[in-house]
């Protein structure tokens, strides 16, 4: 049995109305074997999935852009370009990122391929994404996309070419990290140089 490393002395509800904030203190024993007594607040939002649509043929990838108010009110002007993802809500991976693909961008998208999974901000948020990759073409276009109104989404909808997505990344004008993840996979496994 591995040596024990944690002890929970208590765990404090702060808020559970959008999501889940805790106030945790617990003994952690430091790798010299002493222990310390330390506190950490967790969000935990659940768990998501995020995926990008990529066409090799026409060297494409399909990007939105939507406004979120965390950066808005951390002085960015709100709009953010990315990779289309949700929170899995109960259901699995793989069938919550078809049905976020299909509302937000409008492509109806059967075989999804999970590359890797990956905690983002580790240090306060529980959540662990699965990152996905997936064909699309104009037969898998299903609708327009644009997400749900009922959740107060407004979503544009970006057919981009690699080569502009990445010159996006390396100027500033996409910002989010499960985007820029997706973007640096595409560029190692889905349209590596040697075929540009």
């Amino acid at each position: 049995m591995p040596e024990e490393r944690v002890r929970i002395r208590e765990v404090q509800t702060l808020s559970d109305d959008w999501y889940l904030l805790r106030k945790t203190t617990f003994d952690y024993r430091r790798a010299d074997g002493r222990w310390q007594t330390l506190t950490r607040e967790t969000y935990d939002r659940g768990h998501g999935a995020v995926i990008l649509l990529y066409n090799r043929a026409r060297r494409g990838v399909i990007l939105v852009r939507q406004f979120r108010y965390a950066t808005f009110g951390d002085g960015h002007d709100g709009f953010l370009v990315e990779a289309p993802a949700g929170l899995l809500d109960r259901a699995s991976p793989e069938d919550r990122i078809r049905a976020e693909a299909e509302e937000e961008t409008g492509h109806r998208v059967t075989d999804v391929r999970k590359v890797f999974e990956a905690f983002m901000s580790p240090g306060s948020v529980t959540e662990r994404v699965h990152f996905f990759v997936a064909e699309y073409d104009a037969a898998s276009r299903a609708g327009e996309g644009g997400g749900l109104e009922e959740e107060g989404e407004d979503i544009e909808v970006l057919e981009l070419s690699i080569d502009d997505a990445v010159g996006m990344m390396a100027s500033g004008a996409i910002r989010d990290g499960k985007t820029i993840m997706l973007l640096q996979y595409a560029q190692l496994h889905l349209f590596p140089r040697d075929q540009a």
